[in-house]
């Protein structure tokens, strides 16, 4: 009766929410290949039927979930700190690969069985749409009110950030810090768009 009475009561953005942390659960646990909407549905205590009123199939649970807790960076509106805005984009980052969102996209991005449309479908779906890398969006902002050339950023250089941090990730026993972070702006992404380590 208590778990009836749990499903009944949850409605709206409750609801949603308790299914997109159970998708991201439940990939997390058996990958991409094995996600099933009865899987989910067993994990967020809710009937299958209910997601199939708003989705045709667990891949698409999973995106909605994976495009609504993916961070857009807010570069400071004045366009006056780009050192400091590349840097908090780096720390979002790297705040969301720890969280479950981000350990989903890891496990669907290192899973053996993932199909190419998944790939292509969480890049077109989830990063284009929430703002591509996650400097992307300063160094736009930036660019557009005249700090630097905009022909300047080219994907290689809207990339970089995301690479280093990444690499350090992968490397480092713990994520890096604010100081790893402000090296990473100051030595590679300034430079790249031809500005110094102290310009904004």
């Amino acid at each position: 009766m208590g778990d009836h009475n749990a499903r009944t009561r949850r409605r709206g953005e409750e609801l949603i929410s308790a299914i997109h942390k159970a998708v991201l659960e439940e990939v997390a646990e058996v990958g991409v290949a094995r996600l099933t909407m009865d899987g989910i549905g067993k994990r967020a205590a809710t009937p299958r039927t209910t997601l199939y009123r708003r989705w045709s199939d667990p891949v698409e649970v999973l995106l909605d979930a994976l495009h609504h807790l993916h961070p857009v960076e807010e570069p400071t509106p004045g366009a006056d700190d780009l050192r400091g805005d590349l840097i908090r984009a780096l720390r979002l980052m790297v705040d969301w690969m720890l969280s479950p969102a981000g350990r989903a996209v890891a496990a669907i991005l290192t899973d053996p069985q993932r199909t190419p449309q998944i790939s292509q479908a969480l890049f077109e779906r989830v990063f284009a749409e929430r703002g591509g890398t996650f400097t992307s969006t300063v160094l736009r902002h930036y660019a557009e009110r005249g700090h630097f050339p905009v022909e300047l950023l080219t994907p290689v250089v809207a990339d970089i950030g995301e690479a280093l941090v990444t690499k350090r990730m992968i490397d480092a026993a713990v994520p890096p810090s604010d100081d790893d972070l402000a090296a990473i702006v100051e030595q590679a992404i300034l430079p790249a768009i031809g500005l110094g380590r102290t310009s904004s």
